[in-house]
């Protein structure tokens, strides 16, 4: 259990209004309360969404492990081992790549994911999938931001309308002749998804109406489409985002359609997206999600190699870029208290048309929803809103030709990279692999065996130090996210109060965590190379 002195620390320094991780999000506002702060999201958390949408939304069971009030003495941290593991890896996903013959071929050997949840409902989603109708595997990490619902239709929608704009002509022709003949179309992605991932069909009706109005788009170009694997991801994240902003102002009689169009786009999503076919890795990222490789030298070290850009507010690169789209005169206003126009920390985003629309569509919009206020919608324009928009979801992409030393790739919320530096994670994972690696040292028996020489044997092999480690290496990860103390090892008092702070404050120490690791195939790697000299 935690000590009264450190939970007494913790409680008093929250109610101080001292936030020691994390940065408070987009629309939320401390109000201190006598004894208590809380965070008001402006923001409703209620979602239309089913409970089983998010791969954590049948986990919370669990949170009857958390508290829901500040007061000291309804307060305990006391979390047993198993339940601590409980709540750590209700969210583990892994998969494996197939081999056939004892080989694979796929430069991906394996990946391993898992999330923790700081705000409830959790706001990160993410996706794995292998596409069919063209080569390669998609990963994705999407940090959501004022609700869930934005990052929920990117994790659902984006992956396949990278898949669509990497087609041919002739498979995009046999899609549609399948859907104009009421025949069953080919599966377009191979999902690799959490057990308690569900969807939602009647908005994922919807969702593939307008998927196919892109591919129509696509066929009405006078040639191939021709899309480079660097030009498909852009066209794609930029046509989403698009249809997030029409569907919304589209007439709409079905009213659920109407509500979670209305809180997809008004709230929003960053996204990272890993495409790898062979040798060949792209990276889209639009935000501040991150992805990184892990590189093992020649000389036994590990190294570093990031693979994308922070989009935010104090980003030298994106404070230019902003200054260059709007006139001079907005120079002072366009970033206060190092968030775009003192709202968002993100300066790349899917949804928050706020920052999108014109003031005058804004209203028209909200003016003729009846259910605004019942979803509790973020309606406020930021002082000096005069030139927008302000927001974009275009992705920077970044290409990476894999070596046989290039051994994973981690992609994450930045719920994890506020928590660890990015050489702090490969040297987790790469210490993890070996760990994993390390094989139980053989009992060598002498005769006569006697009880008393096995348990010699067996205090010996204990005496060896083989660690107990969590298999999922994304579980790793975020145990020591959450509870590394200052010499990096993982105290398990400071794990248990982390994951026993109630709602109302878990958001002050810490943010929602998405991580998945994938894992590289060295050899066939190896043999890419060796067959192509």
């Amino acid at each position: 259990m935690m000590s009264r002195t450190v939970s007494s620390w913790i409680l008093s320094s929250a109610r101080n209004g001292i936030v020691l991780q994390g940065k408070g999000r987009l629309y939320s506002i401390c109000i201190p309360n006598r004894n208590k702060t809380k965070w008001k999201l402006v923001f409703s958390k209620k979602q239309l969404y089913p409970a089983g949408s998010s791969s954590l939304d049948n986990v919370f069971s669990l949170k009857a492990f958390r508290h829901t009030s500040t007061e000291e003495e309804h307060f305990s941290f006391q979390l047993s081992p198993s339940q601590i593991n409980d709540i750590l890896r209700a969210g583990e996903l892994s998969h494996k790549i197939l081999t056939f013959n004892g080989k694979n071929a796929n430069s991906v050997l394996r990946f391993e994911s898992n999330q923790l949840a700081s705000n409830t409902p959790i706001e990160d989603r993410r996706s794995a999938a292998t596409c069919l109708q063209t080569k390669g595997m998609m990963f994705g990490v999407f940090d959501g931001h004022a609700g869930s619902a934005c990052a929920q239709a990117v994790s659902d929608r984006l992956l396949h309308y990278i898949a669509v704009s990497l087609m041919s002509r002739q498979t995009l022709e046999e899609l549609e002749l399948a859907v104009e003949c009421m025949k069953p179309v080919l599966p377009i992605l191979q999902w690799h998804k959490h057990p308690n991932d569900v969807e939602y069909r009647e908005i994922t009706s919807q969702y593939f109406e307008n998927l196919r109005v892109y591919w129509q788009h696509l066929l009405d170009l006078d040639s191939e489409p021709g899309f480079s694997l660097e030009e498909a991801m852009i066209c794609a994240f930029k046509r989403l985002d698009s249809d997030i902003s029409l569907e919304v102002q589209a007439p709409q009689e079905n009213e659920l359609m109407r509500n979670v169009a209305l809180q997809v786009a008004f709230s929003g999503a960053t996204a990272c997206v890993a495409h790898i076919d062979g040798v060949h890795l792209h990276v889209a990222n639009t935000g501040d999600c991150r992805a990184i490789l892990g590189v093992h030298e020649e000389d036994g070290t590990w190294s570093t190699l990031p693979l994308t850009r922070d989009h935010n507010a104090v980003d030298e690169f994106e404070i230019r870029r902003l200054k260059r789209e709007h006139p001079g005169s907005e120079e002072q206003t366009l970033f206060v208290n190092d968030r775009l126009l003192g709202i968002l920390m993100p300066s790349r985003a899917f949804g928050d048309v706020q920052l999108k629309w014109s003031k005058e569509l804004q209203h028209s919009v909200l003016e003729n929803s009846c259910d605004v206020g019942d979803l509790n919608i973020y309606q406020y324009v930021p002082p000096n809103y005069h030139t927008p928009p302000y927001l974009t979801a275009e992705p920077e992409v970044t290409y990476h030709k894999l070596r046989s030393k290039d051994k994973f790739l981690v992609i994450a919320s930045d719920g994890l990279w506020e928590m660890l530096s990015n050489e702090k994670v490969v040297k987790l994972v790469a210490g993890h692999l070996s760990e994993l690696n390390v094989q139980k040292p053989q009992l060598a028996f002498e005769k006569p065996v006697n009880l008393g020489y096995m348990h010699s044997l067996l205090l010996q092999r204990k005496n060896k130090g083989i660690a107990s480690v969590d298999q999922n290496i994304a579980t790793h990860l975020i145990r020591h996210a959450i509870g590394s103390n200052e010499y990096g090892e993982v105290d398990q008092e400071k794990l248990a109060a982390m994951l026993a702070l109630p709602e109302d404050l878990a958001r002050m120490y810490r943010d929602d965590i998405t991580v998945t690791v994938v894992y590289f195939n060295s050899e066939t790697i190896e043999n890419y190379y060796r067959n192509n000299k």
